[in-house]
């Protein structure tokens, strides 16, 4: 049988200690109204710390930046009604013994279309006043001007303001959204970012950006609190996209967010067992990767324990099945080295016993994946969530 003994052993985050290595991630729910998490909401966040996640990340929310996101059923960080809600889920999180982070998100200029949700097309809505480094919404297609350093400097405030009211509002840290193709990743992604000035050009000046964020967050967060950076490979318009293409330019791009204070890189992929490069011999993913060129700690995602994809799930709408072969990989990986933490997400919805089960060999326990998960799983406790 597996050993999985080394999820479930502490490790340091900032100035606290994590009593396990397995981390719920954050995922957009599409519940809120108005940007505002429900009762049922904080307590979905929660069931997940008390079935044994260390550390509970919110679903993104847009800061108070205009062009930040505009979806009324994700989470918006402004507002009093929204912030009551949000201070909500993270003292109900604190309440079953776990750790919270939110996520704090700009999405900047994305084409979306078609939306896995409503199968829509999104694209470019210019009274949005949406924003991005170069004008790019996908690459090769240009469809309005570059930020002005005064436009760069007001997300940077925004974002600072976002770090602060995570503080005011009983949160541990934060977590900055840098991947997917949403605004810090278009400032990383050399394919959507053409500027010339420091916030463009070499892979170290394209990785500027998100330190500036970085330190205007750090500044906000008492010390000690960790600040997280999720990034990723793929990209909401391109799959097969990297953020780098050698280990070396990886290193140049994420060595200025480094220097600026980040604690923890939450690698996002849609599967884990997959190399980040294509070197011979390789298997590092992008999680491992980072690490090695880093030496900062790492979080590795990416249908664990499952079989297929989280696309799967909502643009196609099929079940993942159980893939328990895969959590045999995963401990090699995290036996060897590769990275720190592990997030589960589909799978701690299905099931949020998950870590328990687990650590206590009952995989028979655990659950598949179904579409209709993300439902059953808010509505399991909606008398738990009342007042």
């Amino acid at each position: 049988m597996t050993d999985f003994s080394g999820l479930f052993t502490p490790f340091p985050l900032g100035k606290f200690t994590l009593p396990n290595r397995i981390v719920f991630p954050p995922m957009g729910l599409e519940v809120c109204e108005d940007g505002v998490p429900s009762d049922e909401a904080a307590e979905y966040y929660a069931r997940r710390a008390e079935g044994g996640a260390s550390l509970v990340i919110t679903e993104g929310v847009y800061i108070d930046h205009p062009a930040s996101g505009d979806n009324p059923l994700l989470g918006r960080w402004s507002g009093e009604a929204a912030f009551a809600g949000w201070r909500n889920v993270a003292s109900r999180v604190h309440a079953r013994g776990g750790l919270t982070v939110p996520e704090l998100w700009h999405v900047g200029l994305i084409y979306r279309g078609p939306d896995l949700m409503t199968g829509k097309d999104v694209d470019f809505r210019a009274e949005l006043g949406q924003v991005s480094p170069s004008g790019f919404i996908a690459p090769g297609r240009q469809v309005c001007e570059g930020m002005t350093e005064a436009q760069i400097e007001a997300v940077l405030a925004s974002y600072a303001r976002g770090a602060a009211k995570a503080v005011e509002l009983g949160y541990d840290g934060v977590e900055l959204h840098g991947a997917h193709g949403y605004l810090i990743d278009q400032f990383l992604w050399k394919a959507l970012n053409h500027r010339s000035d420091r916030w463009g050009g070499s892979p170290r000046a394209r990785g500027q950006f998100l330190a500036d964020v970085v330190r205007a967050c750090r500044a906000e967060l008492k010390p000690g609190m960790p600040l997280i950076v999720r990034i990723s490979n793929w990209k909401m318009v391109d799959f097969a996209a990297r953020l780098a293409d050698t280990p070396d330019e990886l290193a140049e791009l994420l060595a200025p967010a480094v220097e600026a204070g980040v604690d923890l890189f939450d690698c996002s992929q849609r599967r884990f067992w997959e190399p980040c490069f294509d070197t011979p011999g390789d298997d590092l993913n992008l999680a491992g990767w980072v690490r090695k060129v880093t030496g900062v700690p790492t979080c590795t995602i990416g249908s664990v324990g499952l079989d297929s994809d989280f696309f799967s799930n909502l643009a196609e709408g099929k079940q993942s099945d159980l893939n328990l072969a895969s959590l045999d990989e995963l401990m090699r990986r995290f036996d060897r080295g590769d990275f720190d933490l592990v997030a589960v997400g589909r799978a701690m919805i299905a099931e949020p016993d998950w870590p328990k089960l687990v650590q206590g060999g009952r995989l028979d326990g655990l659950k598949p994946f179904t579409p209709k998960a993300l439902a059953e799983a808010l509505m399991e406790h909606v008398e738990e969530a009342q007042p």
